[in-house]
């Protein structure tokens, strides 16, 4: 099937096979290698990315669903400027090990901040009503964010250091 992928802001005419998911598009089609193949079955998130500001685990989406939709990547996070906040906060509190799952983990990250400043509760968001910020989004304390970030696994286990680097972006 013939599409046109958007993807970290650029255009890409490509035929794909109906049953190709979009992380093997992006690994071996495209050359975009951040996102990982962990499971390849859902579980564990390396492969999260981000379609239409959304998080998608690109090992489930087939490619041939996501014509001509915004498709960003962990490369496509940065921009002129220099690295996208959270990057540089994954630095700063070394927030991975191994670095496996940490493009999943920042893209997840990106996107459940803005599912946060959209006011879209969790599961463990206290009261929906009450202490809401003015701009109508979601406190993001450490509950939270543990919460949102639940479908990316860290094999390493550095949960604590990601969280204290989403945490100080949030606020």
């Amino acid at each position: 099937m013939d599409l046109l992928l958007s993807v970290n802001r650029d255009r890409h005419p490509i035929t794909v096979d109906t049953r190709e998911t979009l992380l093997d598009t992006l690994r071996e089609r495209l050359g975009l290698t951040g996102a990982k193949k962990g499971c390849d079955h859902g579980q564990c998130g390396a492969c999260t990315v981000l379609v239409d500001g959304r998080r998608v685990k690109s090992c489930l989406a087939l490619t041939v669903t996501l014509d001509d939709r915004e498709i960003v990547t962990v490369e496509g996070l940065a921009d002129d400027d220099g690295p996208h906040p959270l990057q540089t906060a994954f630095v700063e509190h070394d927030a991975f090990q191994c670095g496996y799952c940490t493009p999943g983990q920042l893209c997840s990250a990106v996107g459940m901040l803005a599912e946060a400043a959209a006011g879209w509760p969790s599961a463990v968001t206290r009261d929906l009503a009450a202490g809401v910020p003015p701009d109508g989004g979601v406190t993001l304390d450490d509950d939270e964010i543990r919460e949102r970030m639940s479908g990316n696994l860290c094999r390493c286990g550095a949960y604590v250091n990601i969280v204290a680097a989403i945490g100080e972006v949030a606020r």
